[in-house]
């Protein structure tokens, strides 16, 4: 069994750590690519490979890739979205692939939770506050996770996992999802609602959409009308979800409590982009998903796919080529 790992070095080395790679090791001879990504730089590595793991910055397993190694059975992406590494080719020979969006999702959706609370809170004028020279002005805007409405937009790995997360706390949880029913919705703990009908009822909204045509500008002049004044919105998906000059002419105007945005369109976004001088909208440099030590926990997830894959064929984030028109 050749498990070959064609990330560049530097890419690995984030990923990755020795224990880990040692890990894989058990489960086969392990080939590590060298050099860059490029067919080229990788032919060597993936000659022969049963197991090919790759991670961003790799190129399409085409044809080509495929004729290195005829006994391909699994691709495993060290990364989020598997669009940039999958082909026609690869999905008609049957290779079953799988990703560490689940693991990076999980990173969001912490960061989505952080962000609820500290809004629900109000600890971000608070703070402000206290360095302007105050002390406890503001705190009648606390609110707690109680009783409140949140609803959530997308309920893909991200949204699940924040689903979850706020079943800790005693709140109304709405979902948004066209692809989820209603009895889906359900059992992950939620009601199915339209989006409009989200809008209007949630105190706090967290978007979890993919960037797909159909979430593009889906918050605009016209969807944010629906918001309740004073809520929340939170985007830790994809820039091009909200419509900035909306956003900004809706917040101007002294609508919602805070936005809180980890995601921009174009990224970063522009020294001038007006979102920067409104106190009230918070904004930190995309690094809701998993970063620094803990992207490490790629590398382990990687090994326990491989793991199950070679005892039982089981995967826990398989992506099917039917799933991708509704993935980031």
């Amino acid at each position: 069994m050749k498990i070959s790992v064609i990330a560049d070095p530097g890419t690995r080395g984030m990923v990755f750590n020795e224990k880990c790679l040692k890990r894989l090791e058990n489960s086969g001879e392990v080939a590590v690519n060298q050099g860059g990504t490029d067919y080229e730089s990788v032919k060597n590595t993936v000659s022969g490979a049963d197991i090919v793991v790759t991670s961003w910055g790799n190129q399409p397993l085409d044809e080509k890739y495929l004729a290195l190694c005829p006994d391909l059975k699994l691709l495993v992406h060290a990364a989020g979205s598997v669009k940039p590494v999958v082909s026609e080719a690869l999905w008609k020979k049957g290779v079953r692939v799988t990703s560490c969006a689940g693991v990076l999702s999980m990173g969001v959706s912490e960061t989505a939770l952080g962000f609820t609370i500290a809004a629900s809170k109000n600890l971000f004028a608070l703070n402000d506050n206290l360095h302007a020279g105050g002390w406890a002005e503001g705190k009648e805007n606390i609110r707690e996770l109680y009783d409140l409405t949140v609803g959530v937009v997308g309920g893909g790995w991200a949204g699940r996992h924040y689903i979850e997360l706020l079943k800790s706390f005693d709140v109304e949880i709405l979902l948004y999802d066209p692809f989820i029913s209603a009895e889906r919705a359900a059992q992950m703990g939620a009601e199915k609602a339209e989006f409009a009908d989200l809008l209007k009822r949630s105190d706090i909204v967290s978007v979890h959409a993919p960037q797909i045509p159909e979430t593009y500008h889906m918050f605009n002049a016209q969807t944010l009308a629906l918001m309740k004044k004073d809520a929340v919105l939170i985007n830790t998906a994809r820039g091009t979800i909200i419509d900035e000059a909306a956003l900004y002419a809706h917040m101007k105007a002294g609508n919602l409590k805070y936005a809180c945005l980890d995601v921009y369109d174009p990224e970063p976004p522009a020294a001038d982009n007006p979102l920067r001088t409104l106190k009230n909208c918070i904004m930190t440099p995309h690094l809701a998903g998993l970063a620094n030590n803990g992207l490490k926990k790629i590398g382990q997830h990687v090994c326990e796919e491989v793991e199950s894959f070679l005892a039982s064929g089981a995967l826990a984030t398989e992506v099917t080529e039917e799933m991708l028109s509704r993935m980031a």
